[in-house]
């Protein structure tokens, strides 16, 4: 029995923390993040053409508050504005947004509802590594019917590898493309392919989705 393999017609697309501000020119740049930015418009409007599910994960970092990862915790509570609700920097790059140009509603998101941006594609709010830690991913995606997560975004070691390890642990097929994904190495990769993370390029990705 096969339970690692992608099933193309049953995926989502994730796509992880792609901000103003973690973009190589913002405040608190993610080197490499801006240049993957046209192949992630490149997943994006794949998924939407095929009508498969799109969730945009992000960070809201309320300052002041102190629901924040450990290591940006305290500089949270004294005031910094990294992704702060309402601001520039909280927004989804234009690039992953294409023709909807949606401002965050942040009051919901941080109340854990997800934020409609079309029939199949919504923003969820996540407090800390793994998409799937308090919040209603899986639930939504089950409701979907998707049984394989494909992954894509900003800062490999740290969100996006927490959320397919997160992913396998709930028995979901897991995909990541490597080259719409900053902070890349070979040992990174080579960490989650031994996890059973199928690794693709955009390109596969997107020849595949089109096979179905």
């Amino acid at each position: 029995m096969d339970y690692t393999t992608p099933r193309w017609a049953s995926s989502a697309l994730l796509v992880i923390d792609v901000q103003q501000d973690f973009l190589d020119e913002g405040p608190v740049p993610i080197p490499g993040t801006t240049a993957v930015l046209p192949r992630l418009a490149e997943l994006v409007a794949a998924y939407r053409a095929a009508g498969r599910p799109i969730v945009h994960i992000v960070r809201l970092y309320v300052p002041g508050g102190s629901d924040a990862d450990p290591p940006r915790r305290a500089s949270v509570e004294a005031g910094a504005r990294i992704v702060a609700p309402g601001t520039p920097g909280s927004r989804l790059a234009p690039a992953v947004l294409g023709d909807r140009d949606a401002e965050l509603d942040a009051e919901a998101l941080l109340a854990g509802d997800p934020q409609r941006l079309g029939e199949a594609e919504v923003v969820l709010y996540k407090p800390r590594w793994g998409a799937f830690h308090r919040t209603g991913l899986e639930q939504l995606l089950r409701e979907q019917g998707v049984d394989t997560v494909v992954v894509a975004g900003c800062n490999l070691p740290n969100c996006p590898r927490a959320t397919l390890f997160e992913a396998s642990s709930r028995d979901f097929r897991t995909v990541l493309v490597t080259d719409a994904v900053s902070m890349t190495t070979p040992e990174r990769l080579a960490d989650l392919a031994g996890i059973g993370v199928h690794l693709a390029t955009t390109a596969e990705v997107v020849d595949a989705g089109r096979r179905g």
